[in-house]
């Protein structure tokens, strides 16, 4: 039987789990892979980053925006230590991802030898799993364990770390065989029919019903029950930042975004509802404001896959443990179809005063420098809310967020639980590389934009038709606006001195514009989207615009302010 090595065992690993593309940067330790891949340049495209925390970060893209597990790989020492930035956020926003190191000779670890690093122990605290290979016979059975642990409950990263000497050994008679099941991991908790009976009891009788959902929603491809339990049972829905896009924007049952920037009627009425339903979110502080406060008039009934996560913040009356897809699909028999019509009047009232006070005028402004939201407005018209959009953190994002329109799911790519600035850039390669038919399109601050720049030289190298925009406000906007509010205007360190974006990008020949003027906004950004290729388009906002509503931190979400 003919030998292989161990570098050619983990390319034919990677193949067997249906991968046909990874993000990555070579380097000494991982070499013997990077030269397999060489022979395998047909079956699997290796796109190469600029720096290997970008590979993480189009990695997640590429999950979020395909449904199938992101792929990263990276050599010892810096390789390996730049990728946990992009772990530490996959884990935390349940992005499915395995991620390979090369490691130094077994004989040598323990010794302090070039680029050696104990990269299992530092990224155990935001991995799902990793592993550390020593000999090439362990490779197709750890692997296939990564990509079961990674895709399987609710995803998350997984670190491969592998010898470089068991990246050379030869293995005799290889074979892989999937992973379907490791004992005493259970991925999907079998649910409870009689906790269910008993929540549609709470769910029939409530008279003041919420729903908030979360990206569970998505993650466990439930979308289609999520929106016949919606419309059957006639409650309002609101969504966390990383839910949205699971049913339409328009939908007459979809009351906004809950949390900190979210909209003013589903954080105001989270304290007046009598039942909370939450379905694949997690109570996050940024959704919850102060604990003390919120939600305490009502009963609380929690969908989750994930155990740990229920009554971890807030105690719930009921919890429906199991897979999200397959718990909606049993209860929704029992749920009675009701209308809900003057309950959702009440969210109805409260966004017409967020309309006047804060929507309209963001809109329609009529002096001083374009608002952010004026360009989500222009993008919103002229791609009817088919596109993929990906974010930055800080300002643009919650604007973005909160105004762009969508019509298909998996169309929200952002940092949620980390707020990683650096984020967009990479991980708009990868959703563009991970869905290539749908337009996509890189919301991004002026700040987070210039973390993961060097990424341009990537998007050019693969033709990836990524459309940039840039929303320039000559500030680290988010914390500028804390500093106006809370720290009595000391901006310290938060103006920004910028470079020529512009100029910059057509250094890596990538068409690009910039606009100051409102009314030269709307024809430039006809211009970007209908540009076959990667293009940039600076936009000049105004510098000391502040995002509302808001919710202070520590604050409860009925004390949400609209100024």
């Amino acid at each position: 039987m003919k030998k292989i090595s161990g570098a050619e065992a983990i390319i034919r690993c990677l193949i067997s789990e249906d991968v046909d593309v990874l993000f990555g940067y070579p380097g000494g330790a991982i070499m013997p892979v990077y030269d397999e891949l060489y022979k395998f340049q047909q079956e699997l495209n290796h796109v190469l980053v600029r720096h290997e925390q970008g590979a993480t970060h189009a990695a997640q893209g590429y999950a979020r925006s395909s449904g199938k597990v992101g792929v990263a790989i990276a050599t010892s020492g810096p390789g390996a230590t730049n990728l946990v930035t992009g772990i530490a956020d996959a884990q935390i926003d349940s992005t499915p991802m395995v991620c390979i190191t090369g490691q130094v000779a077994s004989y040598l670890l323990g010794s302090d030898a070039f680029q050696e690093t104990d990269i299992i122990g530092i990224s155990t605290p935001v991995t799902k799993w990793n592993y550390q290979i020593t000999k090439a016979s362990e490779i197709s059975e750890v692997i296939s364990k990564a990509f079961y642990i990674a895709k399987s409950g609710r995803p998350g990263p997984v670190l491969i770390d592998i010898t470089k000497d068991a990246q050379f050994d030869m293995i005799e008679g290889f074979e892989y065989k999937k992973c379907v099941n490791i004992r005493s991991y259970t991925p999907t908790p079998k649910f409870d029919k009689s906790v269910i009976l008993d929540a549609v009891k709470l769910i029939n009788k409530s008279k003041k019903p919420l729903i908030v959902w979360g990206q569970g929603v998505i993650l466990g491809n439930a979308e289609p029950e999520f929106k016949d339990f919606v419309e059957k049972s006639g409650i309002p829905a609101a969504w966390t930042i990383l839910g949205v896009s699971a049913i339409s924007t328009n939908h007459e049952l979809n009351v906004g975004m809950v949390g900190m920037h979210g909209n003013y009627g589903p954080n105001v009425l989270t304290n007046q509802c009598d039942l909370l339903i939450a379905i694949g979110m997690r109570f996050d502080d940024r959704v919850t404001g102060d604990l003390k406060s919120y939600a305490k008039q009502a009963k609380i009934i929690h969908f989750e896959i994930d155990p740990a996560e229920v009554d971890k913040n807030v105690k719930v009356e009921f919890a429906v443990i199991g897979d999200v897809k397959q718990t909606l699909k049993e209860i929704l028999p029992y749920v009675k179809k009701r209308k809900h019509v003057s309950w959702l009047n009440n969210f109805r009232e409260l966004n017409k005063i967020e309309f006047d006070k804060v929507i309209d005028q963001e809109y329609n402004k009529q002096h001083g420098g374009l608002s952010m939201a004026e360009v989500i407005k222009s993008i919103n018209e002229n791609t009817d809310g088919n596109s993929i959009l990906v974010t930055d953190v800080g300002q643009h994002q919650m604007v973005a967020c909160r105004y762009m329109n969508f019509n298909k799911s998996k169309s929200n790519i952002t940092s949620g639980g980390l707020g990683t600035m650096g984020f967009a850039l990479p991980a708009a390669l990868g959703a563009k590389i991970g869905d290539p038919e749908r337009e996509v399109i890189a919301v991004i601050g002026d700040g987070g934009f210039q973390m993961t720049i060097q990424e341009l030289g990537t998007i050019f190298q693969t033709s990836s038709a990524v459309k940039i925009v840039i929303l320039n406000n000559e500030y680290l906007g988010m914390v500028r606006q804390w500093q106006q509010l809370f720290f009595d205007k000391r901006y310290a360190s938060t103006e920004m001195t910028n470079p020529d974006f512009v100029t910059i990008s057509k250094g890596y020949f990538i068409e690009s514009k910039r606009v100051s003027k409102r009314k030269d906004l709307n024809s430039s950004i006809k211009q970007m989207l209908s540009h076959n290729g990667p293009y940039l388009l600076e936009v000049c906002v105004e510098k000391e615009d502040n995002v509302f509503p808001m919710i202070p931190s520590g604050s409860s979400v009925s004390d949400i302010r609209l100024e």
